[in-house]
């Protein structure tokens, strides 16, 4: 009898376990924005670190550097995040960029960008 309750629970574990895997899969798929059209050649206010994240103290992928100019994703449609005193101003406005000449992809803030 007890081998049939442990064996149970082991079947509900991994079905409630594998639901969560797929639901975290997909709404993170959903969330990514779309970088096949944007604008081009925008640059930086101030040398600001692209993020994975839209938050002040999301994990850093990759720098863009004052004056230099990166790509805008979605057409420079900015995201809401985590609020932000940077550039001179406060925000809590996220632009999703490619910078130029690089091979990553993430957030800045839309306050350190001239566009």
């Amino acid at each position: 009898m007890k081998l049939r309750l442990l064996a149970s629970a082991v079947a509900v574990s991994a079905i409630a376990l594998s639901g969560t895997v797929l639901t975290t899969g997909s709404a993170a798929a959903a969330t990514r924005p779309d970088c096949s059209r944007g604008l081009t050649n925008v640059p930086a206010k101030e040398t600001v670190k692209v993020r994975t994240t839209p938050k002040v103290n999301g994990h850093a992928v990759g720098q863009l550097n004052k004056g230099r100019k990166a790509f805008l994703c979605n057409d420079g449609q900015s995201f809401t995040g985590q609020s932000y005193r940077l550039c001179g101003k406060t925000s809590n406005k996220w632009l999703y960029v490619m910078p130029n000449n690089a091979n990553i992809k993430g957030y800045v803030p839309a306050t350190c960008i001239d566009w």
